[in-house]
């Protein structure tokens, strides 16, 4: 059954190829609330999620009012991303005026001529990690800063995150193991080769994958191979997702790399599907049906994780139970921006996963009159849990709203 599943799929995309993207069937009403929705999300974005120089604020603890710093780096590339994607359907000069300005705080992260780290970003984590740069922290937030210089014409915001995918390549890579060191110390420039700095590893017989994960998020090197034309980053790239196949578990998920948890069966909220994102970039380029059928197999995957509201939440777990303190926003507007590529292509089995999307994400957006400014116009995303000392920690997190804009205005420009 599996066997003719694959045949049809395989069948189906190749006769796909050679049409029109598949429209995605929205009722003529979704068209001014999503207009509507954009603009609020994109009023909450340039007055409150980003500060005066462009950086996103990260978490906000709704306790105490404040904001807190977290991985700043890539929640900012994907603030631009969010904005210029709404800037395309809303016309917002905003929009596109704060992308500009956060764009310019993302490339003043890079390391000088003559440091140690030349290139590189020096793009803190933040929490628990503190300064050590995770290479994610910049990965993440890399396609917009491609899509800034592609709408402003300006190239230097591509050029410094293909300086940080170059030192990537030339000093994290692992070409044996197709995987890439993760934590570099921004003050010593040592790489962390040896130990782990997530509680998760602690106690466990060391292995490379402690260190060392695909860190394909953001398909950077993909991006950088479109960008120059230099081969060996697109040879990189399809290596790192050729590993990403060997690697998927039967279920869809990567249960063997961190924020997925093999001991406790938690499995991460967004992590999946950056990887099955990086995927259909593979397929793209490629046109090989392997990379489409191992993001078909992530797409299901989240299907099954997705209530019946069209909530996604932060964790879920193996045994199919999920963490319910946390409705991670960003996973269903994550999951619903996969989705929607797939239905492009003709794979439309997600048609009913990709409206509950929509509807969650427009029903669950914070007033555009809310009373606490920090929260007006934003997408929902709650995070709450209890702390050593016995505090409480209840806060929103600001990918939310990035997310929710890349989503909405894919739907919008695909429906309308």
């Amino acid at each position: 059954m599996r066997n003719n599943y694959i045949i049809l799929l395989v069948f189906g995309v190749m006769i796909h190829t050679y049409a029109q993207k598949t429209k995605f069937p929205l009722d003529k009403g979704y068209k001014d609330k999503i207009i509507a929705s954009l603009n609020s999300a994109i009023n909450h974005t340039t007055k409150a999620m980003l500060n005066q120089k462009g950086m996103a604020r990260g978490n906000y603890h709704m306790i105490s009012g404040q904001w807190q710093e977290y991985e700043a780096a890539w929640h900012t590339g994907q603030a631009i991303q969010g904005l210029l994607e709404a800037y395309k359907v809303t016309d917002n000069k905003m929009a596109l005026d704060h992308a500009i300005k956060a764009g310019n705080w993302w490339i003043s992260l890079q390391f000088p001529k003559g440091h140690a780290l030349e290139g590189y970003l020096f793009a803190k984590h933040g929490n628990t990690l503190g300064d050590l740069i995770n290479t994610t922290t910049i990965t993440d937030g890399t396609p917009g800063l491609f899509d800034l210089s592609d709408v402003t014409g300006d190239k230097k915001y591509a050029d410094v995150a293909t300086s940080a995918g170059a030192w990537i390549l030339d000093n994290l890579y692992i070409p044996k193991e197709r995987l890439s060191y993760n934590i570099v110390d921004g003050e010593t420039a040592k790489i962390w080769k040896n130990q782990s700095p997530h509680a998760q590893h602690q106690g466990l017989p060391f292995t490379i994958k402690h260190v060392a994960r695909p860190n394909v998020e953001g398909y950077l090197w993909k991006d950088i191979y479109t960008h120059t034309g230099k081969k060996r980053y697109k040879y990189a790239f399809l290596e790192v997702c050729d590993k990403l196949i060997d690697d998927q578990s039967d279920n869809g998920w990567w249960m063997d790399y961190e924020p997925n948890d093999p001991t406790t069966g938690k499995v991460h909220g967004r992590f999946n599907t950056w990887n099955a994102e990086a995927l259909l970039e593979a397929y793209r380029l490629t046109k090989q049906q392997k990379y489409l059928e191992a993001a078909v197999k992530t797409a299901k995957a989240l299907a099954k994780v997705q209530g019946k509201s069209g909530v996604i939440w932060y964790s879920s777990y193996l045994d199919g139970n999920h963490d319910k303190r946390s409705p991670c926003g960003s996973a269903v507007s994550f999951a619903g921006i996969l989705w929607l590529q797939l239905y492009e292509l003709g794979i439309t089995d997600f048609e009913k996963n990709i409206r509950l999307a929509i509807n969650f994400t427009l029903k669950n957006q914070f007033s555009k009159d809310h009373k606490d400014p920090n929260l007006a116009g934003a997408y929902y995303e709650i995070r709450q849990r209890a702390k050593k000392d016995g505090t409480l920690e209840l806060y929103y997190r600001d990918i939310a709203t990035s997310f929710g804009m890349r989503f909405l205005s894919n739907v919008y420009q695909n429906a309308f």
